[in-house]
């Protein structure tokens, strides 16, 4: 990407890869997710599959909580790349930090407490679009 040069891959997953990259603009690093979009894949689904990576980021973008993400951007190239922009986050994964002896059981419930107030965030962003009803919100 033009923009945001990408300094290493941080991982893959069943949408893209994410990339570490570095803002020139505001002197930080972001993380990069780039659609990956298989050769030969008809048109059609390619359509889908922008769609769905666009709705991800918007849904995304939309919640506030410190255990989500926050997205900065969706950048979408000439050539047809899709990437979103967002938050970089420094540390290991919780496989890494798990792996050999494990978590102590504070630090478990500490990830789990971060966990449920992430996903209460998103569903109550979901429960909440389309609807014009307070009380459903």
């Amino acid at each position: 990407m033009r923009a945001l040069p990408l300094v290493e891959e941080l991982g893959q997953g069943g949408m893209g890869v994410v990339w570490k990259a570095r803002d020139e603009r505001l002197h930080r690093h972001v993380a990069v997710k780039r659609l990956i979009i298989p050769t030969g894949t008809p048109a059609t689904d390619v359509a889908a599959m922008r769609s769905r990576f666009l709705r991800e980021a918007r849904a995304t973008a939309g919640l506030e909580h410190p255990a989500i993400i926050g997205v900065h951007d969706v950048v979408e190239e000439p050539g047809g790349d899709i990437w979103m922009v967002m938050e970089l986050i420094r540390g290991q994964s919780l496989q890494d930090a798990a792996a050999g002896q494990g978590l102590p059981v504070e630090q478990v419930a500490r990830i789990g407490v971060a966990l449920l107030g992430a996903l209460a965030t998103a569903h109550r962003a979901a429960s909440c679009t389309g609807t014009s009803s307070p009380r459903t919100c």
